[in-house]
Formats: structure tokens, C-alpha cells, sequence
């Protein structure tokens, strides 16, 4: 059961440049750097349960193994692809082994914890609990959403973010230096093999170690057309269903509200370069139009159902400008989320109130039967009034008091709007002193 893995000259690239001390970790300074959390950790030599959430690429397992040297912890990795209750009993009984015979303690590694089901995670817990095992899981989804609280609530959880640019260059500068045939590249070629890289070490030395396969005898810098005839072009991080997927589309939608087309545009091509549905993001635009504009401006929703419908018949690529353009019409768009707002007020007032009955007035009456109980009768046409107005009816049930749930804004088409409710409510107004006064002077 024990990750032993293999450190000669033949292993991986990733596996040979994996650190083999704490400050050689690439990134991560906001976890390992002078009083942050981890390096405290290591510094105390206190271990503790943990889950490390982040990206691939970024040294979940790194780290794992650098705390299981630091504490020493006997070392055991298991993957929750893999794994099961069955797995999870066998390691406890080589962690007892363990510890009655050399009094060491064992890391247990779940990576990909998320992938364990609640009776998995379930069984870990007595042994995380009496601290047979310093319990380390790892994990590329919101430990809030994937991890069981009783799990939870025992391990810290540490977010590990993507590695930057500059952290990424200075990995393959050394990484290109460590074997016999070492190549180098120009500027561009590196500002190109960084970026492909997008923040994941592990998939940067993959794509050294090709290179490095490939052009080892060459004693002229490397261009970046070279690099691309041998190294694919790889999609944006992104994870159909998961957080990176959720948080770009919210970034998306957000930018959006803000009024902000290139920042839209920006997170719109991001989903569409990692793939994106682009059905799926014409109903999220058209969401956008009614949610966030509404009222302010019809054309909006007009525009995004209009763009749903070209990237409809036409696909990727040719449909993809459709969306563009509606994100950059809702982005400029007068905004009001007035109708969004009026709508949930209703819909929360219905689901607590009781059943109401439909005032008499504006009842159907189909039947004699209905025209004899009064249904329909007193009932005022507007097209008849003054105005087109009925002023002064009551559509609301007769014990319901008047709620004001809709209230435009003075942005758009909905600044008319309130001018509009505005002046009907003063006809309201003056049809009600009107009949308050005929009532008096019958009295």
C-alpha cells in the first residue's frame, strides 16, 4: 500500500523535480510563506488533519509528501478513483502496523477525495478521530460541496491557487537544464510554453520533457513555431460541471451587470476555449436579459433570444459572434433588476400566504348560474374608461392590502415606466377622494 515512488533518472520529468524541502515548493506563498499556515505547521512540527483544494498541477501531492518527511510519517497514498471501504482498512491496518512497531505515525493520502462516496468518507473517520493517521485529502472540487461535514469538521481545509507566470518560467528554466541533451528556448518560445501551461507545473515539465525528447541535440534556441509542431495546443482550465465552470460563468454574468463589455467578452471566450456549451451560455444570456435589464430595455431580451437562435442553427464557430454581441449589448444596456425583484417579492408572499378568493368583480361568468352568484357583475372595462383607465378598480383580492412589489428604476424604458405607475396612481388617488366625497354627501 505504501507510495514508494521511484526518483531514478529514468522517472517522469514532474517526478524528478519534485521538491525535496519545503522552500523549494514552486508557488503557494500565501500558504508557505514566513507566518503563513502551513509553514507554521512545518516550522512547529505540529501535523494536522487537512484537505487541499486547488487546480491540478499546483502540488497537492508535493506537499503531502514534504509534511509526511517533516513529521516523520510513515507515507501512505491511496486514490479515491480507485479505492474503496476495503482499501481504506487495509491502510489503517498497515498504519497500526506501523505505529506498534516503530511508534511512527502514518500520512494517509486520499487523492481526489471527492471522488469517495459518504460511506467512504464515512469509514475514514474513527481513524482520523483517534489520530492513528495524519489525514491529508486532496481535491480539485469545492471541499464544501464534495466532503462530508463530519469529514470536514475534522481537517483544515488549505486552498492552493494556480502558479503564475514568473513561479512557471523559473521551473522550466531549471527543468531545462537537468538533463544530458538541455535545449533552450528564445523569450517568445517561453512566454508560449508558460502560457500553454495555464498555471499547472505538472502539465509544464510534461511538455519540457517532450521538448527536450525532441529537440536534444539542438544547439540553437528553440522557437515558438518549433515548440508548436511538436507540443498540441492545450484548452483553458475548465471543468464542465464543476467550480471553474460555475465561477466563470458568475464572472461572466456579473460582468455583464457591471456594464462591462470587454471584461464580458473576456469570460464568454474563456468558456468557449475550454469548451464550453454554447446552448448552455445562450440560456444564461437570456437570463442575464431579463434578470439584470428587464424593463429598462425590451430590446435586450429581444437581442439574446435572437442570438440563441442564430448559434441554434448555425453552431460553433459562426454562432459564437451571435453571443458575443448580446453580451455586449446587455453589457451596455440601461440595467434594472426592478421586474427580477418584483417577481421573487410575489412568488415569496404566495408561498406563505393562505389561498385567497378572486374578488366577485373578476370572476368569469360563463354560465347563468355564475351571472346569478354575482360573478362578473360591476366589472369596468378599461378600453371604455377615460384614458384607457379604470381608475380607482380593484384587482387584488378584497382582504389583501395593496403590496408595491414593482418598482422601476430610473434608468431606460422603466424611468417612462415609473412616470407612467406614477400618474395612474394619482388617478387612483383622485378617483378615491372623488367616491370618499359622493359617500359624504349621501350621509
Amino acid at each position: 500500500m505504501a507510495d514508494l515512488l521511484s526518483r531514478e533518472p529514468k522517472a517522469p520529468l514532474a517526478e524528478r523535480m519534485r521538491p525535496a524541502h519545503v522552500d523549494d515548493v514552486v508557488g503557494q506563498r500565501h500558504l508557505l510563506g514566513p507566518g503563513k499556515p502551513l509553514r507554521a505547521a512545518f516550522e512547529a512540527r505540529e501535523p494536522h488533519s487537512m484537505i487541499l483544494w486547488g487546480p491540478p498541477g499546483v502540488g497537492k501531492t508535493t506537499l503531502a509528501r514534504l509534511m509526511a518527511d517533516l513529521f516523520d510519517c510513515a507515507f501512505i497514498a491511496i486514490s479515491a478513483v480507485f479505492a474503496g471501504v476495503k482499501d481504506i482498512r487495509q491502510a489503517m491496518e498497515q498504519a497500526q502496523q506501523t505505529l506498534d512497531t516503530s511508534g511512527k505515525q502514518t500520512l494517509l493520502f486520499v487523492d481526489e477525495i471527492h471522488r469517495f462516496n459518504k460511506s467512504q468518507q464515512d469509514a475514514l473517520l474513527p481513524y482520523v478521530e483517534s489520530g492513528l493517521v495524519v489525514f491529508v485529502g486532496a481535491t480539485t472540487e469545492n471541499p464544501g460541496f464534495e466532503v462530508n461535514r463530519a469529514l470536514l469538521s475534522r481537517a483544515q481545509v488549505h486552498v492552493l491557487k494556480a502558479i503564475d507566470d514568473d513561479d512557471l518560467a523559473d521551473l522550466a528554466k531549471r527543468a531545462l537544464t537537468i538533463d544530458d541533451q538541455a535545449v533552450s528556448l528564445t523569450d517568445t518560445a517561453m512566454t508560449w510554453l508558460v502560457a500553454q501551461a495555464d498555471g499547472d507545473a505538472r502539465r509544464l515539465l510534461n511538455q519540457i520533457e517532450i521538448v527536450s525528447q525532441s529537440f536534444g541535440s539542438n544547439t540553437t534556441p528553440i522557437d515558438e513555431q518549433q515548440l508548436a509542431s511538436v507540443l498540441s495546443a492545450t484548452r483553458r482550465a475548465f471543468d464542465k460541471g464543476g467550480d471553474s465552470f460555475y465561477d466563470q460563468i458568475s464572472a461572466l454574468h456579473k460582468s455583464v451587470r457591471g456594464s462591462q463589455p470587454d471584461a464580458a467578452l473576456y469570460w464568454l471566450c474563456r468558456m468557449l476555449d475550454g469548451g464550453a456549451d454554447g446552448r448552455y451560455l445562450a440560456r444564461r444570456i437570456i437570463r442575464m436579459a431579463w434578470e439584470d435589464i428587464g424593463l429598462a430595455d425590451p430590446r435586450a431580451v429581444d437581442l439574446a433570444h435572437q442570438a440563441a437562435d442564430a448559434y441554434d442553427r448555425l453552431g460553433s464557430p459562426e454562432g459564437e459572434l451571435a453571443l458575443g454581441q448580446a453580451v455586449i449589448y446587455l453589457s451596455v444596456a440601461a440595467k434594472s433588476n426592478a421586474g427580477y425583484k418584483a417577481y421573487n417579492r410575489a412568488r415569496a408572499f404566495v408561498a406563505q400566504d393562505r389561498s385567497r378568493a378572486v374578488p366577485d368583480h373578476l370572476r368569469n361568468a360563463p354560465t347563468a348560474l355564475a351571472k346569478n352568484l354575482g360573478h362578473a357583475k360591476g366589472y369596468r372595462y378599461a378600453h371604455d374608461e377615460p384614458e384607457g383607465y379604470a381608475a380607482g378598480e380593484q384587482y387584488l383580492p378584497d382582504d389583501m392590502a395593496a403590496p408595491v412589489w414593482y418598482q422601476p428604476v430610473s434608468r431606460g424604458l422603466e424611468a417612462r415606466i415609473a412616470e407612467k405607475l406614477a400618474q395612474l396612481a394619482e388617478l387612483d388617488r383622485q378617483a378615491g377622494v372623488i367616491g370618499q366625497s359622493r359617500e359624504d354627501g349621501d350621509s
